[in-house]
């Protein structure tokens, strides 16, 4: 078992509050020193309210959800002997009601491109392999009930 931490921090700073006028932007403070400025998604709570600069717990969501696979995805293929030279994804999430009828992440779909050097290069079906082996061992697609897709892009480097 491990821990993780994050500390998430507010202040009003003089905003009326109760007008529901007030800044959603907060400071987001991991375990490691890292600090992310944090605010409501402007497609949630409308700007100035919200700060579209700042990262939003969609896109975290998101984030988190590929940052795992990717991880996974690198171990599974350095352990299968492939050499990865660069890996870059633009992952999408969806928020829609759910079978609840509660606004949720219902879908994330991740696009990696994985680029491989060396002369051994991988098919199709052994792309798909590894990427269903990240999928399966990635801690957090495995604490969520959102759909998570993978659609890899094969890429060539010739």
């Amino acid at each position: 078992m491990s821990s993780h931490q994050a500390t998430i921090e507010w202040h009003r700073h003089g905003d009326v509050f109760t007008d529901n006028r007030y800044s959603r932007r907060h400071a987001m403070t991991f375990d490691g020193g890292a600090v992310w400025a944090g605010s409501s998604s402007p497609q949630v709570v409308a700007e100035p309210m919200s700060d579209a600069s700042a990262v939003d717990p969609e896109e975290s969501f998101v984030a988190s959800l590929s940052s795992c696979h990717m991880l996974w995805f690198l171990d599974i293929a350095r352990r299968a002997g492939w050499l990865v030279n660069s890996y870059r994804d633009a992952a999408v999430g969806v928020m829609a009601r759910n079978a609840q009828g509660h606004l949720a992440m219902t879908l994330v779909t991740l696009h990696p491109e994985v680029e491989f050097g060396g002369d051994k290069q991988p098919d199709v079906v052994e792309l798909q392999r590894l990427h269903h082996q990240a999928h399966a061992d990635c801690f957090i697609a495995n604490s969520v009930k959102t759909e998570v897709r993978c659609v890899p892009v094969l890429t060539s480097t010739s």
